[in-house]
């Protein structure tokens, strides 16, 4: 059987603390996920933002979270100027859900690039939101 390779993948914040961090409990299953991925991750600063807050002790983890424009496994993507905007209208369409920055980055890029995947171990949220947008969203892992 031959395992299928996922093109343009959006990372969330979770995956990308787990593949980096080789200490962290969804290290393996993450880095087993990523083996299936056409590099770059794509990503947004605030997912950036959020993965080096909660990396700031771990320096090495840090610091390849730094180079990874350099090393081919992250492009931070554009979200334009209108993106609060644009944001004021995710959190009003998504209100139950109280989502980060973060999160509402990555739909927000989702719809400008039209892409449909995210990597993500925020099912909860990210299930929710599939359904409520009636469109098809694949969340890996599966």
């Amino acid at each position: 059987m031959i395992a299928t390779v996922y093109p343009r993948v959006l990372v969330d914040t979770g995956p990308l603390i787990a593949i980096l961090d080789e200490q962290d409990a969804h290290h393996a299953r993450c880095v087993e996920t990523l083996n299936r991925i056409r590099p770059p991750l794509l990503t947004t600063w605030p997912v950036i933002t959020e993965t080096a807050w909660l990396l700031r002790r771990q320096k090495p983890a840090l610091q390849r979270l730094f180079a990874g424009e350099e090393s081919g496994l992250l492009r931070v993507m554009p979200l334009g100027e209108n993106a609060l905007t644009e944001f004021t209208k995710i959190s009003h369409r998504f209100r139950t859900l109280q989502l980060q920055i973060a999160d509402m980055s990555l739909l927000l890029l989702a719809e400008q690039q039209e892409l449909t995947t995210i990597f993500t171990l925020d099912r909860r949220d990210f299930e929710v939101i599939r359904k409520k947008a009636r469109r098809r969203i694949l969340l890996l892992p599966e």
